[in-house]
């Protein structure tokens, strides 16, 4: 959304400017890194509402960035590499990372991403919700529980360790139980209108909500695959 802080994390300075000049002009705030230490020190101290990260940083590289980030702060990462290669790109999705984009890209399309991203974090605010007196506290499904007002997720009392996008994920499909969404729907609805990545995305996230809520993620109870159409939650 307009006027959000975007934080910048990039070590090539050509690149760095480039990407803040046109976030500048789309009018949002900027503000930048250029190694992975000070990415940290700057995204404590200013509180950014969206982070793009670079791999490949010095003193610290990206994916260790996102995985202390993601232990001290709910905020969309959009990582982004010089590198191509599949296994990178899930690594940095396991991490926590919401999207991955590999250089180079069009700036369009950055900016598209990041505008997506943006408006899917409001949406999920509880105030930006005009139903929200009427949603129950808390989502319930056998042992398995999620508090909205909190963000957490337990199982038997538990508490899960759940990504952004895979809680917004299993707070959809828990709201739609029994209904079956085709990967496309859950794309629009979960990461936005906006998203430009593939299906597979959605696949990426059930397998990885199915390892923290499933007791035998191969023989799922709760999130079921339709063949040839997609997935549904089942209590």
């Amino acid at each position: 959304m307009e006027g959000s802080k975007v934080l910048i994390v990039e070590d090539d300075l050509t690149l760095l400017s480039v990407l803040k000049y046109n976030l500048v002009k789309e009018g949002y705030l900027v503000v930048t890194a250029a190694d992975g230490v000070e990415s940290l020190e700057v995204a404590r101290r200013e509180k950014p509402e969206l982070i793009v990260l670079d791999v490949m940083l010095p003193k610290l590289d990206g994916f260790e960035v996102c995985r202390i980030l993601r232990r001290e702060m709910i905020v969309p990462i959009l990582m982004v590499t010089a590198r191509s290669e599949e296994i990178d790109k899930v690594v940095g999705l396991e991490l926590g990372a919401d999207d991955y984009m590999t250089k180079p890209f069009g700036m369009r399309e950055f900016l598209s991403r990041v505008r997506a991203m943006l408006r899917r974090t409001e949406m999920m605010k509880p105030e930006a919700t005009p139903v929200k007196e009427k949603l129950p506290p808390t989502i319930k499904a056998g042992e398995l529980e999620v508090d909205l007002a909190r963000h957490q997720v337990s199982m038997g009392g538990g508490p899960l360790d759940l990504g952004p996008k895979e809680f917004n994920l299993l707070v959809f499909l828990m709201r739609n139980q029994g209904q079956v969404f085709s990967r496309d729907h859950l794309l629009e609805k979960v990461w936005g209108y906006e998203y430009v990545g593939g299906t597979r995305t959605v696949d990426v996230h059930i397998r990885w909500l199915r390892q923290k809520i499933e007791s035998d993620p191969s023989h799922p109870r709760f999130l079921l695959t339709v063949r040839g159409a997609g997935y549904k939650f089942k209590e």
